[in-house]
């Protein structure tokens, strides 16, 4: 039945790409996130976040939204308040006819036997922030951009203003996250390496500002030698930043990492947060979609993909290079650091 579906779906695609140059009248909505999309649009893809209830991932809804008004389809954005419940989302979408489910993942160690028994079942699996998992969990990972190069710039950053000497702290949303625990291990290495400052530790914040918040707090009371503070998930530069400004410390303890212009800019501004860097979720979100959809076309034409001709249509994955151990890993070029002299163009 797969294979049918696909076959029709690429002459639907073709009737479409015909309507929209002909300028039909207007679509029918996307739909809201967990509805069904409707019959004759293109393949059937879910896109699944860690969580829906920051700006993050709620970015991200943006650029699915707006992916499905450009094309015409109605893709479908589907996930939990938790990133908890990232792994019982997807097994409910295994109970429904997927052609591919895009995921970023929360945790990859619960996420992984569903994301098997995902490919397992013949559905594509596409996935974002997961370059380290087994590539037996996914047909391609799509990644912003090389993540130990990542890790690196924010060692670098802080080295740069801190002179290399002083402690350091790290936030990560969870400790078995992929992403995040990359870029910290490329900073430690650098910092092993480069400087002679020392790490008190690395600390999981679940994606919550209350919760960089409180424990940057009770972390530089208790370790007056911090200096500098590397954040991961987009959330913890923004609880650092309040907390360091609350204590006074503003320009005595630098606070890099990942973030967005909606929810840090004020710290920017104010001087505390120097700069962030940020890819944007809405093109991520867009660049999985066009890899799925990649993978079924080739699928459905029985022919292998080259990478090296691939251009997905999202600012920052117009070219693609392969990981040279797992070439189904590929990266983008999609990092920004934000300072307060460019801010304005990134204002989301």
């Amino acid at each position: 039945m797969k294979n049918s579906k696909r076959i029709f779906a690429l002459g639907a695609a073709a009737v479409m790409t015909a309507t929209l140059f002909a300028g039909c009248g207007p679509k029918d909505p996307a739909p809201a996130s967990g509805d069904e999309p409707e019959a004759g649009n293109d393949y059937k893809i879910a896109v699944v976040p860690k969580m829906t209830n920051i700006g993050w991932f709620q970015r991200m809804e943006v650029g699915v939204n707006e992916y499905n008004e450009t094309h015409g389809t109605n893709y479908v954005y589907r996930g939990s308040a938790e990133g908890a419940d990232q792994a019982g989302v997807v097994e409910q979408l295994l109970a429904e006819d997927w052609d591919a489910i895009c995921v970023v993942p929360f945790d990859s160690e619960s996420i992984a036997p569903v994301l098997e028994k995902a490919r397992e079942a013949g559905i594509v699996v596409i996935t974002h922030e997961a370059s380290s998992m087994d590539p037996k969990y996914f047909d391609y990972d799509v990644e912003a951009f090389v993540n130990a190069d990542y890790g690196t710039h924010f060692a670098e950053e802080i080295a740069e203003i801190t002179g290399g000497e002083g402690q350091y702290i790290q936030f990560v949303g969870d400790l078995n996250s992929v992403s995040h625990n990359e870029w910290c291990d490329a900073a430690d290495a650098y910092f092993a390496e480069n400087t002679t400052m020392e790490k008190v530790g690395r600390y999981e914040t679940g994606d919550d500002t209350t919760s960089s918040y409180n424990q940057t707090k009770e972390l530089l009371q208790s370790n007056p030698g911090i200096v500098a503070i590397q954040g991961s998930a987009s959330t913890d530069v923004v609880g650092a930043a309040q907390a360091v400004e609350e204590l006074g410390l503003s320009g005595q303890v630098a606070v890099v990492g990942t973030s967005m212009t909606s929810i840090a800019g004020q710290y920017v501004e104010s001087g505390t947060i120097q700069t962030f860097s940020v890819w944007d979720p809405a093109e991520a979100g867009k660049a999985m979609i066009e890899m799925a959809i990649a993978v079924l076309d080739a699928n459905a034409a029985g022919t292998e993909l080259d990478i090296s001709t691939l251009s997905l249509d999202a600012v920052g994955y117009d070219t693609l290079t392969a990981d040279e151990n797992i070439p189904t890993v590929l990266y983008g070029n999609a990092r920004v650091d934000v300072t307060t002299e460019n801010m304005a163009d990134y204002d989301f």
